[in-house]
């Protein structure tokens, strides 16, 4: 079958599987023509006017002026194709036409202005106020705490003379039965003399009694009672001396001993009431000695 094909002549080229193209030495009359592609039309990006774009349309130099007769006296270079910001969506409808005045309006842009701004800081004070207030409220002692800090003393015990230690909110509380020859002693001293002047009759509610904190001012240690240079309170840690109403009269300590709030719930002074300072932030309900209702209110806390 090879060998047919092969002797078969001009047929050969058709029998078989491949051709072979060979140049000939005819040139053609017409050269062939190269059509070009046409180019994809992408979308163009707009110049944005920047410094780079700009800087080919913008004049190399300064103005230039030339001393000629024939010749121009100045050369301007003007750009009608620049785009000028527009803030009309910015401005307020009553400023948007620049060929009209703007004081006609002023004053309510103003007032309106200013309403914003003090109903926005009302808001802010009152919002920031409560805020505050729920923190400090939070780290207040709550209401049976409060129950537990009122202590009632009775006076009857502490002998004329004598003074008495008790606890209170895990303080000294210096309890003092004053003599007549004490009540004249502390009356009679001038405040000139005192370093945190306060006259007696301000820290007692009865000239009899002296009710003090027993920490002292300096850096709270626990004073001497009946004790010191002046006869009341003596702080051993560096040496400061507290007359029998708890005035600092010597050493380091640059204040008197503070006087918690109390009462006198009866005429009889038999006992009292002791609350925490005035400077706390929620009051104690103080409760009346030797009476029907403070037996009552104390059997109800030990039942809870």
């Amino acid at each position: 079958m090879m060998s047919l094909a092969a002797r078969s002549g001009a047929f050969s080229p058709y029998m078989q599987a491949t051709a072979f193209a060979v140049a000939g030495p005819l040139k053609p009359l017409v050269p062939g023509v190269i059509v070009k592609a046409e180019k994809l039309l992408m979308d163009p990006k707009k110049p944005y006017l920047c410094r780079e774009t700009l800087s080919g349309q913008s004049p190399k130099t300064g103005p230039a002026v030339t001393v000629s007769i024939n010749g121009c006296a100045g050369v301007r270079f003007a750009h009608t194709d620049i785009r000028v910001p527009d803030f009309s969506d910015y401005r307020r409808s009553e400023v948007i036409d620049p060929h009209k005045s703007s004081q006609e309006s002023s004053e309510s842009r103003r007032a309106f202005s200013y309403l914003f701004t003090g109903v926005t800081a009302v808001v802010g004070v009152y919002a920031a106020k409560t805020v505050v207030t729920q923190f400090v409220s939070s780290m207040s002692a709550s209401a049976d705490v409060l129950a537990l800090s009122k202590i009632e003393i009775k006076l009857g015990d502490i002998p004329e003379g004598k003074n008495m230690t008790f606890k209170w909110r895990g303080k000294p509380l210096f309890v003092r039965h004053r003599t007549e020859k004490e009540i004249e002693a502390e009356a009679a001293v001038s405040l000139s003399e005192l370093r945190d002047p306060q006259h007696d009759r301000d820290r007692v509610l009865n000239p009899k009694w002296v009710i003090v904190l027993g920490v002292c001012t300096h850096l709270g240690c626990v004073p001497i009672a009946n004790a010191g240079d002046y006869g009341g309170y003596y702080c051993p840690c560096h040496g400061s001396h507290y007359d029998a109403s708890g005035r600092i009269r010597r050493g380091p300590a640059p204040l008197n001993l503070e006087v918690p709030h109390y009462e006198f719930p009866d005429d009889g002074t038999e006992a009292k009431s002791i609350r925490k300072p005035t400077t706390d932030l929620i009051n104690d309900r103080l409760v009346p000695v030797n009476k029907k209702e403070s037996t009552d209110l104390r059997q109800h806390q030990r039942g809870q």
